[in-house]
Parts: C-alpha cells; structure tokens; sequence
C-alpha cells in the first residue's frame, strides 16, 4: 500500500476527498476521484483526474503521479456538467469512443454521461446528457432523491451502467440502465431504464443497504460486484454522516437474457435446515 496523492501537497483541491477509481485509458494510469474546491466548504466538490505519467509510469511507484491533477472541464456550450456538486466518476470505452459518467446534482442527484478525449480524459468532448434521474419510489427516501456511483459492465453485447439509489441507510440500492454497444450512446433513446432496483437490502443475509458499487474480476476471470453496505445492528444514525459502511464482494451472474444478476441467492439458504434432499439418478 502506497500514497500517491495527498492534499497537503495540492494548492487546488482540498481535503473532502470522495470515491476513487483506477483506469487505464489509451496506455495511461489515472485515478478519478471527487475533490473540494475550497478549503472550507464540504460540499463544493467536483470530479478531478491524476495521471501516472512521469518516470517509468509504474502506478506502484509514488513518483509517477501528479500532484494538482486536472478538474474536469465541459465541453464548449455545455452549462450543466460540473457546474454544481458533482462527483463519483467513472471510465468506459465502447467501440472506440471513450466516456464518462457521474453524478451531478443541480436538484435532484442525477447520472450523466459525456465523451472525452482519451488522451486529456478530464475534457468532455461532447454535451452532456441526462442519463438517469430518480423518478420511481425505490430512487428516493425522505428528501433524498439520488442517482449516484455510476459503474458500468458490459455483456452479451450490451452495456449496463449501475448506480446507486435513495438515501445510504436500508433503502440504499442499485439499479441498472442499459443501451446496445453499437448504439449512440449519447442519444437517451438509446438507453433503457430497468424500473425496479436489481440489488437492495432484502436480496442479502445480514446486510443492508447495498450500494455505490464497481465491477471487476475474480482470480479465475469471473466478473464480481464490489459494493458497500451496512450490518444490522450496528451503532450509528445510518445516515450519510455514519461511516459504518463496509466493503463486500459477490460473483455477478448472468440472465438468459444477457442481463447481470447481482441478487444471486446462495442455494444453501433456499434449503431448510436439517432438510434431508434426495436425488435419484436414472442411467440410460
């Protein structure tokens, strides 16, 4: 374990420092995550990208990386991306063009998407569009009206970006929207919202409120979900401002359909205890 970033050293972003992610992105190591702006305000947070670019560009080793970092810039004419609390991005490429998404919330808290250059990946290289706002009643909770933590797995043809839903208590979830890779993924028509959460509290055993999720491989290649959640019983609010969340994994499957499951449920558990199961087999 190593630091490569610290905000004592940067003279532009401050120390409200939110969920990082690493990607590779046309032969370069970056690490997008949510910063401050100000010293002094919590909330005025925006999506910054580091790269691994000096030395011999080893991301293990502390002296490739920057120290500023980029805030990520709009496209020219676009007035909505970044220009109010903004955070949780995160990296894909699809047929050769290369996007962002993340959460921005002039309202409600809303997931967008854009383009980007891949060699000066915090430049948006097209509008932003509105990919998903909540609007069913598992998206919200009390005041909190969220879409956040955009993560995206592709399959079968198909692209699926999670996120996150309602407040980060029990009612915390996730949800799926999904388009055609070969689609134009900047036209919402493109885009599919599932209207039910595909991940929440009652589809785990002693967990609750599943969320803010990214995707990637188990040692054999199989895709996981690695995601947070809080345990039952634990001492604290459950609100945004108890830290009682943990980190969990668990294999991600697949529908017949090409759609990923998250909810698996361990076959052990559909099984009453002290059941005695018998099989008979027929050899023809």
């Amino acid at each position: 374990e190593i630091t490569i970033w610290d905000e004592k050293n940067s003279t532009t972003s401050f120390r409200y420092i939110w969920a990082p992610e690493l990607h590779y992105i046309n032969g370069t190591w970056y690490v997008l995550f949510t910063s401050s702006n100000s010293s002094s305000n919590v909330w005025g947070i925006r999506p910054v990208i580091i790269a691994c670019n000096k030395g011999d560009k080893n991301p293990i080793d502390p002296a490739c990386w920057e120290t500023q970092g980029h805030y990520c810039e709009p496209f020219a004419g676009d007035n909505v991306a970044f220009n109010s609390f903004s955070l949780d991005m995160t990296y894909f490429e699809s047929g050769g063009n290369h996007y962002v998404c993340w959460a921005e919330k002039p309202t409600t808290s809303n997931i967008m998407i854009a383009a980007i250059d891949p060699d000066q990946p915090w430049k948006t290289t097209s509008k932003s569009l509105l990919l998903s706002r909540p609007e069913y009643a598992w998206e919200w909770n009390a005041n909190d009206w969220v879409n956040e933590g955009p993560a995206v797995i592709k399959n079968n043809g198909k692209i699926y970006v999670a996120f996150s839903a309602s407040s980060v208590n029990e009612t915390y979830c996730v949800g799926f929207v999904y388009a055609d890779e070969t689609a134009n993924l900047l036209d919402i028509e493109s885009w599919t919202k599932v209207g039910y959460p595909v991940l929440e509290s009652v589809d785990l055993v002693n967990q609750n409120g599943p969320g803010h999720n990214s995707f990637s491989v188990d040692e054999y290649g199989n895709p996981v979900i690695v995601y947070h959640a809080r345990t039952p019983g634990e001492a604290g609010d459950k609100g945004l401002y108890d830290p009682g969340r943990h980190a969990r994994v668990k294999s991600v499957n697949f529908a017949v359909d090409g759609m990923p499951v998250l909810n698996m449920t361990p076959e052990e558990e559909l099984l009453p205890a002290n059941k005695n199961i018998q099989i008979k087999v027929i050899v023809q």
